[in-house]
């Protein structure tokens, strides 16, 4: 099976019907806006984890099903349907992006040994780090099985590109752990390679399987890319301002890690010296034993306004390469996102 993108010219009728008029759209908007779509996408993602395996059907669906946002193969489908795409590849492709996340997801559990995310136990908690880690190359190898059967060359350039940069990231990050003199600008290429990404590529895709010209499939990809590591910078935030039960996961768990993330990067940069001394252990050390004394730091130093106006820069920042979209209820939602992504709270 082969993809022939279609050529759309920038004279159709797609989003004519649209009236422009302040974003009033909420993120339960645009999950009903793709509602059928994502119910295919479901679909495909159930199909394409059978295995012969039993233990592979049942750690990877529980993985799958475990209350994930779905941001990523979200955003693809909302890119392929701004431009006005009908084909149907968006489908599968969505479902590859997801088992992509889904499987780095599954090896940082274990490199992190991490017990709890989504609220929930994680998968090497109960069944392990071997079938954690082997599941997750079962993911991989399905997700790429997947990709060479719609029979794209770019489309297959980018995902297999995208994941070995992602795997780079990982890396990147694990060589900062327990480094406390790690920069700002350091911490933000981690973030770019390991988080945002998957973020670019399924941006890019919508509109690389739309046949969009190369400035727009750039201006989708950069989008991505913002929105991302507006995201991942919640997440920091969120790492020392709100409780297990709203984030879905231990409080502090990257301090536990080693992990300088930008709120404990600010702290050593404008903290007194005795929040440098404590910030600076704790990175070495790990644990959360100065957990307290931390979460005061990054709030009386501002480090969580400083991160969080980070992320809303990086947020505006993508809202503004949407400008190469037409006006239509996808753009909006694609606008939500970028909003969402430094509004939630979990």
């Amino acid at each position: 099976m082969h993809l022939e993108p279609i050529e759309l010219k920038h004279t159709s009728t797609y989003g004519q019907d649209f009236d422009p008029a302040p974003n009033t759209m909420t993120i339960d908007d645009v999950y009903a806006l793709i509602e059928e779509d994502k119910l295919e996408v479901d679909n495909v993602i159930r199909q394409r984890l059978h295995s012969d395996v039993v233990l592979v059907n049942q750690l990877s669906h529980y993985i799958i099903n475990s209350g994930g946002k779905r941001l990523r193969p979200i955003l693809l489908l909302l890119s392929a349907r701004a431009f006005g795409y009908q084909g149907y590849y968006h489908i599968p492709l969505a479902a590859v992006v997801e088992f992509i996340h889904t499987a780095t997801l599954l090896h940082d559990d274990v490199v992190d040994a991490s017990d709890m995310r989504r609220g929930r136990d994680t998968a090497n908690a109960i069944w392990g780090n071997e079938a954690s880690v082997l599941v997750g190359d079962f993911l991989y190898s399905r997700a790429f099985q997947m990709m060479v059967e719609v029979g794209s060359m770019p489309v297959m350039d980018i995902l297999a590109s995208s994941t070995n940069v992602i795997a780079e990231g990982e890396v990147m990050q694990l060589m900062n752990c327990h480094e406390p003199n790690t920069t700002e600008e350091t911490y933000l290429e981690v973030i770019r390679y390991k988080t945002a990404k998957l973020f670019e590529a399924a941006s890019k895709l919508g509109a690389v399987i739309s046949g969009r010209s190369d400035e727009e499939i750039d201006a989708l990809s950069r989008y991505g890319m913002h929105l991302g590591t507006a995201f991942q910078l919640i997440d920091d935030v969120l790492d020392y301002s709100h409780s297990s039960e709203e984030i879905g996961k231990n409080v502090g768990d990257d301090l536990a890690e080693g992990k300088p993330t930008l709120p404990l990067i600010y702290v050593m940069r404008h903290g007194n010296s005795e929040q440098v001394n404590i910030v600076r252990e704790s990175i070495e050390k790990g644990g959360r034993d100065n957990i307290d004394a931390i979460i005061s730091a990054v709030i009386s130093t501002g480090a969580i306004d400083y991160t969080a106006n980070a992320a809303k820069r990086e947020a505006e920042k993508a809202i503004a390469f949407l400008d190469v979209l037409p006006d239509s209820k996808y753009k909006q939602a694609m606008i939500t996102l970028a909003q969402f992504s430094v509004s939630r709270s979990f």
